[in-house]
């Protein structure tokens, strides 16, 4: 084995192991973006939001300082090219907060739900995974990129190589990007981090602190394996790559197109081009991870449908989180906390995007419960 195969290779363990752990956590503290909104539409409960806003900070702080020490370069990541498509972020994450309500939960919690025993969730998996790949190769595919990425706006056409909001500042106030990225950084972490400690209750809840330090600092340990002990040189080309991911980006955790590729994989298992990878590993540990504290706990039962119209309800909601997914280039953890720690514009658009659209859906799934009451 060669070593940039035995690169790649590292890099899909490490990622497993951290996938691993994370999903023995948020099986733990039941971390879920979904879940984060609707307590706070339904209950006018903010602990879950606040541990999602926890993740958010902490991955920020973790990702800027590697790349301050110059450990990583975050300007390699798919999440801050200078194309910044803007119709995409909102269409795809308001699609995505649509599917992810009608579903049940995002890509993540559909992963750990499927590590404690639920078919539902299964379902979900195939048919998001169905969908995201449609949307990167296939029909979905051809729509996206003929008539949503084409509306954008080319920043490098501005003298800004990335929608870092670092390389934003630095290229409107002429200071240089790292002094630009870390004020930035700075001022956004502590505005967040002071809404998290905001509430007594949360300061003393140890499901809080754990599922949000957990995702945080899987987040921030992801972008270190893939864009440190992933990147190198290419055997074949001579050129620096990042080895063990799709993309051959630096990548972290996010749970759209990684599903996809692990379908593809499980579809082409003797097609030898196609390897694990570090979204691949990642999904796997997920999965792994949740059910091993399930059985360790004795919670997993078996769980499925109720009737048609649930079946029905959840397989829109999964197609709409591929499609809305793969158009908002990831979903409520992908640009939600990973590419947010990158400090690019087109994830905070995102983010709002997936929040609006899963309140709005909250808000009428309601409206209608009272209807037929």
């Amino acid at each position: 084995m060669s070593s940039a195969s035995n690169l790649a290779v590292t890099v899909a363990w490490l990622s497993f192991l951290i996938a691993f752990v994370l999903g023995v956590i948020s099986a733990r503290t039941q971390f879920c973006t979904l879940g984060a909104v609707s307590d706070i539409v339904n209950m006018g409960d903010y602990s879950r939001m606040r541990m999602w806003v926890l993740a958010m900070a902490v991955a920020i702080i973790g990702a800027q300082v590697l790349y301050a020490y110059g450990l990583i370069d975050l300007s390699k990541a798919f999440y801050v090219r200078s194309s910044f498509t803007w119709f995409s972020y909102i269409l795809g994450g308001l699609l995505f907060g649509v599917g992810m309500t009608l579903s049940s939960g995002c890509g993540s919690r559909t992963l750990v739900r499927i590590g404690g025993g639920n078919v539902k969730s299964l379902v979900v998996f195939v048919f998001l995974g169905i969908a995201a790949y449609m949307t990167m190769k296939g029909l979905f595919g051809v729509w996206r990129v003929n008539y949503l990425d084409v509306v954008n706006v080319d920043l490098s056409a501005h003298g800004t190589k990335t929608q870092e909001f670092g390389a934003i500042v630095a290229g409107i106030i002429g200071v240089s990007k790292k002094a630009a990225q870390i004020g930035i950084a700075s001022v956004v972490a502590i505005a967040m981090l002071c809404f998290v400690l905001a509430s007594a209750e949360f300061r003393k809840s140890l499901d809080g602190w754990l599922g949000g330090l957990g995702y945080g600092l899987a987040v921030v340990a992801g972008w270190y394996v893939s864009a440190h002990i992933g990147f190198g040189e290419s055997p074949d080309t001579l050129e620096e790559t990042f080895f063990g991911t799709n993309s051959r980006t630096a990548e972290s955790l996010t749970f759209v197109a990684p599903i996809a590729y692990s379908l593809e994989l499980l579809m082409l298992w003797s097609d030898k081009s196609l390897v694990v990878t570090f979204g691949i590993a990642s999904t796997v540990g997920m999965i792994v991870g949740s059910f091993a504290y399930y059985m360790g706990t004795k919670r997993f039962r078996w769980e499925g449908f109720a009737n048609i119209e649930d079946t029905r309800t959840h397989i829109l909601g999964a197609t709409l989180m591929g499609f809305g997914g793969v158009t908002a280039m990831g979903c409520t953890i992908g640009q939600g906390v990973t590419g947010l720690s990158t400090l690019a514009a087109g994830s905070f658009l995102a983010l709002a995007a997936m929040i609006v659209g899963c309140w709005a859906t909250l808000k009428y799934q309601y409206w209608k419960m009272m209807q037929e009451g």
